[in-house]
């Protein structure tokens, strides 16, 4: 879109364009000094909250005029863009330039092994058809196959590659040594440097990290400072109603020190908070699966029994809100603002439309509702500082 910016579009000349463009930043002075003036009016008694609440308004002001101008300089309308058919809304990854849908589809433990190919058509097509645009494997994913079936399907369907974010991770690769790892035979060279040669291959457009330390994070930002090269855009993070230090403490650090976003998995806790689990454990379940003997261990253990009291507790919630007790737990995740994606993992049709009805709840959650999940989960981390101002 700002590259669009500096040539002609459309049947319109250079000179239009330059009109229309003025007439935004006008229409957004305009819209700013408003802005500037109510909040003046209602200073005091607003602390670093309203600051925050008033700096989003302005972005999500400056997003719509520049959608504006462009659909004008485009001659296209709302309804040409997928946020507006599908509802499903889009946020920058950290502070890259690069827009995801705020839900995602992974590919862990369901493609090429829990599910058909078929039935990880039929996902993948609800999701794309419902606005998702990121989609996330890694070549450890069923030894590969993950991969492979992403890419089929990709293939088939035919839809533009441009509209599509594929996220994969590195690491655990084959069985022989030069296979698995960091090292620069398996991805090129020692991380940073590995992924800049990579990107600067266009083999990917950006790079981030999974399951690291904040310290490792900041290590690898500062080294490729240094050195000239490219840091990572985000950290992948296990985020749930019963895991929150990483997401809600360590991560808001990072991104406003050096624009790492989140792109958070696991909303349901491996299946936890779907209520599946409620009365033991179902033969059709992952937990019954040989490989995920600690998913069962977990359950049935003193504090997996707390948390099926925890949820019982936050059903009535879900049932004022309109909702299912998933779809709850998924809106709790997205109303953190600090969460760029949050990734969906289903082994059906209608699961993943379940969890994509999340988005409806979104706006249900206000300040008082997150305070009451709050009081019932009473795991709410304690950060010293408030980074959001």
């Amino acid at each position: 879109m700002l590259a669009a910016r500096t040539g002609t579009m459309g049947n319109k000349n250079a000179e239009e364009a330059l009109k229309l463009r003025k007439q935004s930043v006008l229409s957004l002075g305009s819209r700013e000094r408003a802005l500037k003036s109510s909040s003046e009016s209602v200073k005091e008694g607003r602390g670093r909250g309203g600051q925050l609440q008033q700096r989003a308004r302005r972005l999500a002001l400056l997003r719509e005029l520049e959608m504006n101008w462009y659909l004008r300089v485009c001659e296209l309308s709302h309804e040409y863009t997928i946020a507006y058919t599908t509802g499903m809304p889009h946020r920058n990854l950290g502070k890259s330039g690069l827009r995801v849908s705020c839900l995602g589809l992974g590919t862990w433990v369901t493609f090429g092994g829990q599910i058909s190919d078929e039935v990880a058509e039929q996902l993948m097509t609800i999701a794309y058809e419902s606005g998702v645009n990121l989609f996330d494997t890694a070549e450890v994913y069923a030894a590969g196959k993950a991969e492979v079936i992403l890419g089929n399907i990709l293939k088939k369907k035919g839809w533009r590659r441009s509209s599509l974010v594929i996220t994969t991770k590195l690491y655990w690769g084959g069985k022989a040594e030069t296979e698995r790892g960091l090292s620069r035979k398996h991805i090129i060279e020692e991380i940073v440097r590995a992924m800049t040669h990579v990107i600067n291959q266009g083999m990917a457009m950006y790079w981030g990290t999974s399951r690291w330390s904040a310290m490792e994070i900041m290590e690898a930002y500062s080294v490729a400072r240094q050195f000239n090269m490219i840091p990572p855009v985000c950290e992948q993070a296990e985020y749930h109603l019963f895991q929150r230090e990483k997401v809600e403490v360590q991560l808001p650090e990072l991104y406003h020190k050096i624009g790492v976003g989140a792109m958070t998995w696991s909303p349901l806790a491996c299946g936890i908070i779907s209520g599946k689990y409620g009365n033991g454990v179902p033969e059709s379940s992952r937990a019954a699966l040989k490989c995920y003997q600690w998913l069962k261990e977990k359950i049935i253990s003193e504090e997996g029994r707390k948390q099926q009291v925890k949820l019982k507790d936050l059903s009535p919630i879900a049932e004022r809100l309109g909702c299912t007790l998933p779809q709850l737990a998924v809106a709790w995740c997205l109303r953190n603002e600090g969460v760029s994606s949050v990734l969906l993992g289903s082994s059906n049709p209608e699961q993943l439309i379940e969890n994509l009805g999340a988005i409806q709840v979104l706006p249900k959650m206000t300040s008082h509702i997150v305070n009451e999940i709050d009081n019932i989960l009473g795991n709410k981390p304690y950060s010293k500082k408030d980074y959001r101002s």
